[in-house]
This record gives structure tokens, C-alpha cells and sequence, in this order.
């Protein structure tokens, strides 16, 4: 979808939609507004009619559709209502560009012209932003095994938002193309997590990690078995052992330093931000098999590791100026006469012994190699990891909020107002060193699984003993979001891409 950015008034724009977004209103004493009254006229007083006669009330969500007359180069004017301009926030505007791209949609529209609300908060350029991600996030859809329905497969060819200051114009076009790379880069993660498993195992990860790091200019390397094997990751090695697709681990770099000089001088390297990545390609639960009904929508698993994807694509596209190095531990998780067992004690990559209890929770096993690959082979200035990680978390928060847990409280912090700015939503979860010593084991030196209290703590805490204490560390509980069976215009059914844009504003945020 190609976007653009205009001055042009609603009355010039040409689609075959036009959405003129409205605060709410009191009907009776509404008057057309001046940016509109060229609009209004074009179509014979009808919009100041319908809104005065109590048919249209701006409220949040509501539209209501008018056709364009011989005076109007837009075929329809959707208007659609904002709410209380006192309570609009960014995600309100994201919501609302939704709404118009699901009417246009419906209405086989191919161009759609957008009306920048007229509001003091947020400035233009956010404004903007907003509304290209909530456009281009409305327009996704995952259909490529579908055969046969057109009308399915419709698409949005352009979009063209309004401003009504041309003095506006040009921070809102490097707002919109922000907007488009975070908004595809998060398209480009739910991708990777809808593909179904027999078509991406964790080798299929590792090529579409490859890929996309080559049409963005990342440096991508992928560690295979032996390589695995060499570097004694015990813990991930033990949760692919069950499978016949052996387990890769994906490394993304953007931003490498800088050359050094020579005799070995240059300028000091900054060390990375790492992203962390669990990438259960689809997991079955092990000899700790799911029932059924738990095992539909495991393709999902690997969602934190599609999310890292994603953002080291949205990193290089932005030519953010940090380091980024993102880590994807991508693994399958099957029974068979190979497969790991409860009371298995496996020796992890740091050397550190882990007692199995639950073949289940083999997450936290992926994770405890490639956090100490990560924080070892890079020494970071900052260590995130992203997990679907514990269906306690989706207990304890719901479908509406992400958990995150960290050894400092300030890298939680950054998180939160990342997630704040990003319209994702994260809820700090306590982690103590008291949660550290429940895991610990009395026949290896840490325990797997604690019993069923404070899951999602108990999975943190196990983490934080191979995240270490020496780097700000956060733990992101994805499992409430990652993926869900309601569609909404902003979000279908499948996975979401949660993450993405709050990983990108954390890099470009933290210090």
C-alpha cells in the first residue's frame, strides 16, 4: 500500500473513499467547521444535517457513510467518530485509521483518502504516524492458502492523509514513513507466526530470518546442530531432541561497530542492545503432551522470536544509531523415543544443572542457552527477552496486557513507557530474590518448574539465573497476546505481532 501525505482539502481529495474523522458533538448546537464547509457544500448541507439531526454523534467507533455527489471527487465520505477529543490518545487514532481501511475494504475501495482529525493533542507527526500504522496493521491479512475467494483477498492499493497546515507537511511525511516500516515490520512478524508448522519448522525460521535480513541489510548468521553441540547449549539441544527437525539458533545484527584503526585503535565499541527471542516453531508439550485442545494454535510459540525479527527489520529500515543484536532460539518440541523426560537433569550452556519437571515448559530451557549465548558472546548494555512464556500470565492478566519482569527496575520502567508510546500494553510483575531461591533445586542447581503458584514469576526467576545481575535485564511475558481467535478491524484472528513497535521504541529510547 503506497502512502501519501496532502494538503489538500477534503473537498479536492480524490478516492473512492473518503473518512472525515469527527470529535464528539452536541447535535443541536454543532456547527460545520470551517475545514469542512467546502466538504459540506459538495454535499448539499448533508453532512451538518445528519449530525445535527442526531444521526451521527461522534462517538468512538461509530461511522456512518454519505455518497459523494457530481461536486465531490470522492466517490463516498465515511465519517467516522473520535470520541471526546479530551480522552483521544494515539491508539484511538490507530483505531480509528482501522475503522476507515475496514469500510474500504468492504466496499471494494482500492484508494482511500484520510482526513487528519483537526485536534490540538497529539502534535501532526504523531498523528500521523498513528494513523499509518493503524491503516497499514488493518490492511494485513494471511490468506496465501486460500483458493478461490476474491472478494477475500481484496487490497488496498493507496492511502492519502489530509493535513491542513502545509507548514505540517513535512514532519508528517517522515512520520508516515515511520509509521509504514513499524507497522509492515509487525505485519512481517505476524507472518512468520501464521505460517503453520509443517511449513515453517525451525530450519524454515532460520531461511525467513536469512531473507529478510538480506532485503534490509542485516547481518544474519545461524548456528546449526553441530555448531549447537560445539558451544554445549544442553538445555535448547535437550527440547529439540524429540524432533526431526533439529533446532537452529538465529542471530541478527544491525548497526556493527565501528572499524578499528591500525595497531588495534579506534573508537571504543558501544556494546549492543540484545533482543532475545523464544522460537518453539510448534510445541506439543513433549512427553508432557498437550491435550488437544492446548496444542491448537502452538504455531504461535515462536512469537517472541518473530517479534525480535521483526523489530531488527524495523531497526535497519530506520536506520536506528544503535547497535541491535537480536538472538531466536528456534526449536520444535515433540515426543518420541529421543525426547527429553521429567527428572532429567540437563547441564545447561553456562554449565549451571537443571532439574526437569514438565517437558511443557520447555520455553525457559531455550531461553536459559540463548541468554547466556547473548550475554556472553556480546556483553550488552541492555538484555530483553520475549516469551510466550507461561499460560499463567494470560490467567493473571488476560487478553488485554503483556507481563514484564526484570533484575533492574529501571529497564521495566522503559519498557512500560516504550509499550505506553507504542499502544501495547505491559504490566510490571514482582521479581525478587526470593522468587530466585524458590527454583532452586536439591539435586541440580535450579529447578525447571516450582509447582502452580506465581507461574509467570517462577519463569522469570529461573530466567534471571542465566540473565545474571551484571546487565539490565527484562523478561516479556507475551503468552496473554501473542495470538487470538477475535478479529477486530485493527487486529484478525491469528497472530498479532505484539511487540515489535515496543522493542523498536525501547532501542531508540533507552540510555
Amino acid at each position: 500500500m503506497q502512502t501519501s501525505v496532502t494538503t489538500r482539502t477534503a473537498a479536492e481529495l480524490r478516492a473512492d473513499l473518503l473518512a472525515v474523522p469527527i470529535a464528539r458533538v452536541d447535535g443541536k448546537a454543532w456547527q460545520v467547521p470551517a475545514r469542512l464547509a467546502a466538504l459540506d457544500r459538495a454535499l448539499a448541507g448533508r453532512l451538518g444535517d445528519v449530525v445535527r439531526a442526531g444521526d451521527f454523534k461522534g462517538k468512538r467507533g461509530e461511522t456512518l457513510l454519505l455518497f459523494g455527489g457530481a461536486e465531490l471527487p470522492a466517490r463516498r465520505v465515511l465519517l467516522l467518530g473520535l470520541g471526546a477529543e479530551a480522552e483521544l490518545d494515539l491508539q484511538g487514532v490507530r483505531e480509528t485509521a482501522a475503522a476507515a481501511v475496514a469500510a474500504a475494504l468492504a466496499r471494494g475501495a482500492a484508494q482511500l483518502a484520510l482526513l487528519a482529525p483537526a485536534v490540538r493533542r497529539p502534535r501532526p507527526p504523531a498523528l500521523v504516524q498513528a494513523l499509518v500504522e493503524g491503516a497499514v496493521l488493518a490492511s494485513y491479512r494471511f490468506d496465501r492458502y486460500r483458493r478461490g475467494d476474491e472478494d477475500g483477498k481484496r487490497r488496498l492499493a493507496g492511502l492519502a492523509v489530509a493535513l491542513e497546515r502545509a507548514a505540517d507537511v513535512r514532519a508528517a511525511r517522515a512520520a508516515a514513513a515511520t509509521g509504514a516500516v513499524l507497522a509492515e515490520s509487525q505485519n512481517a512478524a505476524r507472518d512468520l507466526s501464521n505460517e503453520p508448522p509443517n511449513v515453517l519448522p525451525p530450519r524454515a525460521l532460520a531461511k525467513a530470518a536469512e531473507r529478510i535480513a538480506g532485503e534490509v541489510g542485516l547481518r544474519c548468521r545461524v548456528l546449526e546442530l553441530s555448531e549447537l553441540r560445539k558451544r554445549k547449549m544442553g538445555a535448547l539441544l535437550a527440547v529439540g531432541g524429540g524432533s526431526s527437525n533439529p533446532p537452529h539458533v538465529i542471530v541478527l545484527e544491525h548497526g556493527a561497530p565501528a572499524a578499528r584503526g591500525r595497531g588495534g585503535r579506534g573508537p571504543r565499541r558501544r556494546p549492543p542492545i540484545c533482543l532475545v527471542g523464544k522460537g518453539v516453531t510448534f510445541d506439543s508439550g513433549g512427553l508432557s503432551i498437550k491435550p488437544t485442545a492446548n496444542m491448537v494454535r502452538m504455531k504461535h510459540d515462536m512469537s517472541g522470536g518473530a517479534a525480535v525479527i521483526g523489530a531488527l527489520r524495523a531497526c535497519a529500515l530506520l536506520r536506528v544509531p544503535q547497535h541491535v543484536v537480536g538472538v531466536i532460539g528456534a526449536v520444535e518440541n515433540m515426543p518420541s523415543g529421543t525426547a527429553y523426560r521429567p527428572d532429567d537433569i540437563l547441564t545447561s550452556m553456562s554449565g549451571k544443572t537443571i532439574e526437569v519437571g514438565n517437558t511443557d515448559a520447555e520455553g525457559r530451557l531455550v531461553l536459559a542457552d540463548v541468554l547466556h549465548f547473548a550475554r556472553t558472546e556480546y556483553q550488552p548494555a541492555a538484555l530483553v527477552d520475549v516469551a510466550t512464556l507461561t499460560g499463567a500470565c494470560a490467567v493473571a492478566l488476560g487478553p488485554w496486557a503483556a507481563a514484564v519482569l526484570a533484575n533492574q527496575e529501571r529497564i521495566a520502567d522503559a519498557i512500560r513507557r516504550a509499550g505506553d508510546a507504542s499502544g501495547e500494553r505491559f504490566w510490571p510483575l514482582p521479581l525478587w530474590p526470593m522468587h530466585k531461591e524458590h527454583v532452586k533445586s536439591q539435586i541440580a542447581d535450579v529447578r525447571q518448574v516450582a509447582g502452580r503458584d506465581g507461574g509467570t514469576i517462577v519463569g522469570a526467576a529461573f530466567l534471571w539465573h542465566f540473565a545474571g545481575d551484571d546487565v539490565p535485564w527484562a523478561h516479556l511475558d507475551i503468552a496473554p497476546v501473542a495470538d487470538t481467535d477475535r478479529s477486530t478491524p485493527i487486529q484478525p484472528a491469528g497472530a498479532t505481532g505484539f511487540g515489535v513497535r515496543t522493542l523498536v521504541e525501547f532501542v531508540r529510547s533507552w540510555r
